[in-house]
């Protein structure tokens, strides 16, 4: 799909467009890792699109499992907000997502799922859920903090 089937989404006012970029999940090097132009096809699509929106309405789904990807996706998309999955269970980390994919705004929007759904399975599982959804945020604010000194 290109921009004849994204395009038309950009009229709807203060709304978003997502284009996945690079996902999370090991399937990600089936496909997204593929040269195409001489790079990968993850980078080809982040060059191809970054001019179809704006930084208001337009973001990318970033995987946290490739943290080291985020230096260079930010060379290409610098000011675009990052839709990033992954972090927790799927073993994406919060301080390598920040360390490599921050931007002036932060530009981070980041999505911790399983860990926290999964953090308990009985009773008291809402404070298990709560529990882990304070700790990813607790770290947030500190990576937030060190950024921004």
């Amino acid at each position: 799909m290109g921009s004849d089937s994204v395009k038309p989404f950009f009229t709807f006012s203060n709304k978003w467009v997502i284009l996945l970029a690079l996902t999370s999940n090991e399937g990600s090097k089936d496909f997204q890792f593929l040269p195409c132009n001489e790079q990968p096809l993850f980078e080809h699509v982040l060059e191809t699109s970054k001019h179809w929106g704006t930084t208001d309405n337009m973001m990318y789904v970033v995987g946290a499992t490739h943290p080291k990807q985020f230096q260079q996706i930010r060379t290409i998309v610098p000011d675009h907000f990052l839709l990033v999955p992954g972090v927790g269970a799927q073993g994406g980390e919060l301080a390598s997502i920040a360390r490599y994919g921050m931007n002036q705004q932060c530009g981070l929007l980041v999505n911790a799922s399983r860990s926290i759904i999964f953090a308990g399975s009985g009773y008291d599982f809402a404070a298990h859920a709560r529990s882990a959804a304070l700790a990813i945020q607790s770290e947030m604010r500190v990576l937030l903090s060190q950024f921004r000194a």
